[in-house]
C-alpha cells in the first residue's frame, strides 16, 4: 500500500520555501526500512534540516528570554536490530539547540551534550523524545528512559540555564509512566504534565493502574487508549494529581476508537493555546499523521479537527508547535538526511498557519510516495 501525497497544490505556508529547493537536482536514494529501494529528487523536501552534523529527532521548541531553544531526542547508529519494542531507537543523551532569528538560512547553535544516561542512576538505555520547562529562573528537562527492569519512567532534572548541563533526580517522578512527556504552562501559572505512547511507549501495560508486562489493545471498536495528564506541583518535580485519560472525541462527541486508523492517539501528545481554545496535536503512529483537536480545557475532552501534518518520510512522526516573534511555527523530522533509515532523523521547521475559525492548515513536508 502507498501513501501519496497531494501534488496538485502546495500549502501556502511552505510555497516559497518549495520553490527555492525546487532547482536541486540531486537525486537520493532512500528506504523507509533501511534498505535502499528508490531514488527520489531533493526537491520532493520543502524544508531542509535544521542540525546537519549529527541526527536528531522528536523536537521539543519553547521560547526563553526571546530566544528559540531545540530539545530534542540524540539518534545514533548503535547496531541494536529493529523489533517492535523500539530496541533501535538507541539514544543515549541530549543536546540542546538555539536559535536567534528565523531566516532562509536559519542559524542553529549547539549547546553541547546537556545529559547522558550514564548521569541518571535510575536510567539504563533509550532517552526517547523530551521537554523543558522554566519557572521562576530554574529550567527543568523532563525525559522518558527505561529503568533497570526495561519499564518506561518519566526522569526530570534541573538546570540554571536553558542549555544546561542539566541535573538529574536521584529517581524518576513517582506514578509517572511511558513516553514523550510534555509539560504545558498555562496562563494563570499552572504547569501540566502529558504523557503516553502505544507498543514500544508501554502505555498499553499501565492500563490497570499498575504495570503488567502484557501487551493488549481495545477492539477496533472501543475506545483507543488515550493520552495521560496530571497537574505538577509548585515544585515541577512530583504529581499533583493522578494520572487521568485526556479524551480525544470525534465530530459527534463519541471517544476516538481503535478502528480509526487514520484519527486514533499513538504517542507525542503536546498542548499549546490561542486565546481560550487548548490545542492538543498528537501522532497517529502507523499511519503517520500528526493530528489535532481543541478543547476550553488543558484536561479535555478535546475534539478532532483536522491533521497538522501530512505522513513524512520515515516510520515515525513527533512534534512541536512553538510562538517566535509573532508566528507560529511546527517543529518535526524526518528520515531525509540519513536516506529515508527510521532511527537516524533530523529536525525540521516550518510556519504553521492558523486559521480565523480556529482550524490549523495542514503541512505536507514530503511530495513523493511513502511505501507502508
Amino acid at each position: 500500500m502507498k501513501i501519496k501525497a497531494k501534488k496538485t497544490a502546495l500549502p501556502v505556508n511552505v510555497i516559497n520555501v518549495f520553490m527555492l529547493v525546487a532547482s536541486v537536482v540531486s537525486i537520493r536514494v532512500y528506504a523507509v526500512n533501511g534498505s535502499s529501494n528508490k531514488k527520489v529528487p531533493e526537491a520532493l523536501f520543502p524544508q531542509k534540516p535544521l542540525i546537519t552534523h549529527m541526527y536528531t529527532a522528536d523536537p521539543s521548541a519553547h521560547v526563553f528570554d526571546g530566544k528559540l531553544y531545540i530539545y530534542p531526542s540524540h539518534d545514533i547508529e548503535s547496531g541494536v536490530v529493529r523489533d517492535s519494542s523500539g530496541g533501535h531507537f538507541d539514544m543515549r543523551d541530549y543536546h540542546v539547540f538555539s536559535i536567534d532569528e528565523v531566516t532562509p538560512n536559519t542559524k542553529v547553535v549547539d549547546h553541547g551534550q546537556a545529559l547522558h544516561v550514564d548521569q541518571v542512576p535510575w536510567a539504563t538505555k533509550q532517552m526517547w523524545a523530551p521537554d523543558a520547562a522554566e519557572k521562576d529562573g530554574k529550567y527543568y528537562l523532563y525525559f522518558p528512559a527505561k529503568d533497570k527492569n526495561n519499564i518506561f519512567r518519566i526522569g526530570v532534572a534541573t538546570a540554571n540555564t536553558p542549555t544546561g548541563p542539566f541535573v538529574p533526580e536521584a529517581q524518576p517522578i513517582k506514578d509517572a509512566y511511558s513516553i514523550d512527556p510534555s509539560v504545558f504552562q498555562d496562563d494563570d501559572g499552572s504547569y501540566y504534565l502529558y504523557v503516553g505512547g502505544i507498543m514500544g511507549g508501554q502505555l498499553q501495560r499501565w492500563q490497570t493502574g499498575s504495570y503488567i508486562e502484557e501487551d493488549k489493545y481495545p477492539a477496533d471498536n472501543e475506545p483507543v487508549y488515550m493520552p495521560k495528564i496530571a497537574k505538577l506541583n509548585a515544585d515541577m518535580k512530583s504529581l499533583a494529581q493522578p494520572l487521568q485519560d485526556v479524551v480525544i472525541q470525534d465530530e459527534f462527541g463519541k471517544p476516538i476508537v481503535q478502528g480509526d486508523f487514520d484519527r486514533k492517539f499513538f504517542e507525542a501528545a503536546w498542548v499549546h493555546k490561542i486565546k481560550d481554545i487548548y490545542y492538543l496535536s498528537y501522532s497517529t503512529g502507523h499511519s503517520r499523521f500528526i493530528q489535532y483537536g481543541t478543547s476550553k480545557s488543558p484536561y479535555g475532552p478535546f475534539t478532532w479537527r483536522g491533521k497538522v501534518l501530512e505522513p513524512v518520510l520515515g516510520w515515525t512522526n513527533h512534534h512541536s508547535i512553538a510562538e517566535f516573534k509573532g508566528k507560529w511555527y511546527l517543529f518535526f523530522h524526518d528520515s531525509s538526511l540519513s536516506d529515508g533509515k527510521t532511527h537516524l532523523r533530523s529536525v525540521k521547521m516550518v510556519e504553521l498557519i492558523h486559521n480565523e475559525d480556529g482550524t490549523i492548515q495542514t503541512v505536507d513536508a514530503y511530495f513523493g510516495e511513502l511505501d507502508k
